[in-house]
């Protein structure tokens, strides 16, 4: 009796064992990663703050990062018919056929640009205008009242439009509208006002990799939150950390 129990135990725990070692083996070797292409965050040579997070997260896994440089809504579209892994960028519950994690990895800081002789727009009154963003943002769905607006394929033509008066705030996330200023011939005849806080999230494809992929990345997330070593990268972007000592977003 005492050598068959010894027996069934031995198999239990090599059971288990294996039950455990098999684990890492479902994971995919790569993640496939769609992002339009962001200065300083997402680039097409790989280098930013955004595909340094990714890494964080991931490669330590064993799970290679393979990033793919596409329009925003293109990456959408991608991701839906599962032929990447992830999304980046996207705010949750965004799209229709995708899958959100608990866990964001940045925050958006939302902000209208125009010009310094227009009044100062707030979330409570930036429904009064005339609105202009890029195609795809449908910033509509998270800034309260919006009645008037336009989507552009291409930021090329926005300060026109503004200088021109045919918007009156061009509506973006901080780093987007610094990028668009730098071009700007009289950047000082444009001022910045805060609307919104908004995170960020990975989009994931409703697929064995994708679920695998993101049950991963809450698991590295909640730990690299709680040990703070997320940090470092946005301190060498020179951006502010979104998560306070409780993992929690900012608030708005």
């Amino acid at each position: 009796m005492g050598v068959s129990r010894a027996l069934l135990l031995l198999l239990c725990l090599g059971a288990c064992l294996g039950v455990r070692a098999a684990d890492p083996a479902q994971l995919p070797g790569k993640v496939r990663a769609a992002s339009e292409e962001w200065a300083d965050y997402t680039q097409a040579n790989g280098e930013g703050m955004g595909w340094d997070i990714l890494r964080e997260v991931f490669e330590p896994e064993g799970v290679k990062l393979e990033i793919r440089s596409v329009p925003y809504t293109r990456s959408i579209g991608l991701v839906q018919r599962g032929e990447v892994d992830v999304q980046v960028g996207a705010y949750r519950d965004e799209s229709e056929g995708v899958l959100y994690p608990e866990w964001h990895y940045d925050v958006d800081h939302i902000y209208a640009l125009g010009l310094t002789s227009k009044p100062t727009p707030t979330l409570a009154t930036i429904g009064n205008y005339r609105l202009v963003w890029m195609r795809g943002y449908e910033y509509n769905n998270y800034l309260p009242n919006i009645r008037r607006f336009n989507e552009v394929h291409r930021s090329v033509g926005i300060l026109p439009m503004l200088i021109h008066e045919r918007a009156d705030y061009y509506i973006d996330a901080s780093m987007e509208i610094e990028e668009l200023l730098a071009k700007a011939d009289n950047p000082k005849q444009f001022k910045l006002s805060p609307l919104i806080n908004l995170p960020l999230y990975l989009g994931f494809a409703n697929t064995a990799n994708g679920k695998a992929l993101l049950d991963l990345f809450d698991r590295r997330m909640e730990v690299l939150v709680k040990t703070g070593q997320l940090k470092p990268i946005f301190e060498r972007w020179k951006q502010p950390y979104p998560f306070d000592e409780h993992g929690k977003p900012p608030k708005p």
